[in-house]
Order: C-alpha cells, then sequence, then structure tokens
C-alpha cells in the first residue's frame, strides 16, 4: 500500500486531500497542530524543535504534502505574524523536506508537494510575510524538483489562488476555488509529478501582470 504524509491536515485543503487519499487507497499519516479526530495522527507545531523528531518517527513515505501555513494582514503593531509566516511556510517546508526526503533518495522514488501561493510573484503590503515566504517556498522546491528529478524523486510547488478556506482573507476574493477542486488539482499533481502546477490559469496570468505593476508603482 502507498504511503503518504500529510503536513497540516486538521483542517481545509490538508484534511479534504486526506480523505480524498484514504479514498482511494492510501495509508495516510497527519501531522498538524491542531488535534482532529481520525485525521490528526500527530499534533506538533511545525516551528516546535520536536517537529523533526515527529517526522523521524514516521518513516518512509511515498508522498509527502506540505499543506500547512498561515498568512495574516499586515498591523505593524504585530511585525512577529509576519515573522510567522516565514517560519511556518518556508522554513517549516524546508524542515520536512529535511525530514523525509532522505527516505525517498534511499528508496530511489518519492514525489513532495509543496503548496505555495499565486502570490508568489507579488510584492504584498497587506500580506508581505505570506507573500515572501511563497516565494521563498516555490523558488525552493522549484530548484530541489531540479535536483532530485534525476535521482528518482519528483517536487510539485503547486500555486493555488483563493481557495475557500480560513486562509482567504480580506475583502476581495477573486475566482474563489472550493476546497473540492483544489483537491482535484492536487490528485492530478500527484499523478503528473510535474515540477509546478498553477490553479486558476487566468489568476496566474493576472497575478504576473499585477507585479509588472506593484513594481512599476514602487520604482516611483
Amino acid at each position: 500500500m502507498r504511503r503518504a504524509l500529510v503536513v497540516g491536515n486538521s483542517d481545509g485543503i490538508g484534511l479534504a486531500l486526506t480523505h480524498r487519499l484514504v479514498a482511494e487507497g492510501w495509508s495516510v499519516v497527519g501531522v498538524s497542530r491542531s488535534p482532529r479526530e481520525g485525521a490528526v495522527q500527530h499534533v506538533v507545531d511545525v516551528t516546535a524543535d520536536e517537529f523533526a523528531d515527529v517526522l523521524a518517527g514516521i518513516g518512509p513515505v511515498d508522498l509527502c504534502v506540505y499543506a500547512a501555513g498561515v498568512g495574516e494582514l499586515f498591523d505593524p503593531a504585530d511585525l512577529a505574524a509576519q515573522t510567522r509566516a516565514l517560519r511556518v511556510n518556508l522554513i517549516g517546508a524546508a524542515r520536512t523536506v529535511e525530514a523525509v526526503v532522505p527516505g525517498m533518495l534511499a528508496a530511489g522514488g518519492g514525489h513532495f508537494i509543496g503548496l505555495s501561493s499565486l502570490a508568489d510573484v507579488l510584492i504584498s503590503a497587506e500580506a508581505p510575510g505570506y507573500a515572501a515566504s511563497k516565494a521563498g517556498l516555490t523558488s525552493y522546491l522549484l530548484g530541489l524538483s531540479a535536483a532530485l528529478r534525476p535521482r528518482g524523486v519528483a517536487v510539485t510547488a503547486v500555486r493555488f489562488g483563493f481557495v475557500d478556506t480560513k486562509m482567504a482573507k480580506g475583502g476581495a476574493k477573486p475566482m474563489l476555488v472550493g476546497v473540492d477542486k483544489a483537491v482535484d488539482v492536487l490528485m492530478q499533481a500527484v499523478r503528473s509529478r510535474r515540477p509546478v502546477v498553477s490553479f486558476p490559469r487566468r489568476m496566474s496570468a493576472a497575478a504576473r501582470v499585477l507585479r509588472l505593476v506593484t513594481r512599476s508603482t514602487l520604482k516611483r
């Protein structure tokens, strides 16, 4: 039986993905900072020192999906929230790679998927920590993909726009995607093993245009 690890599976995309994988015959191990009966086997924050020990105890997996993420709107009185976005979204993913990829390399195969964002191309005044963490995550995963694919391990960055979860904050949420559709996209990524998947595609194009506009504004 194929074995998967989902980091951040107590709610949202991670929880829905866990259910889908189980329905398709996978054995799934979950890790989350919040308990959810029947869904999470290990409760630990990805920024905690013991996170690495928890992952080490899980053992080899065929698939690892890093779905943990935070993102708070900018508040000058709470800069720590922006730092936490970097620690959870980027460093937490890197720590997960460090723990699970050696087992995949030893087995001669495996697949690591990280949930990034179309915001990875933006310079954001609303959520600078979130945008920066996703930019770093996408860059890191694409670099890993190029380095590890010749060794039999696939790495995929899945770049979503607005998904109907608690992470979708703020007023306007154009092209909002339901959780089930987001899981459909993820399962397609599992099968295709492509280095990068962007969804929705129209929003991906719009984000690139917005980045050019933002850079032009900053130069002024």
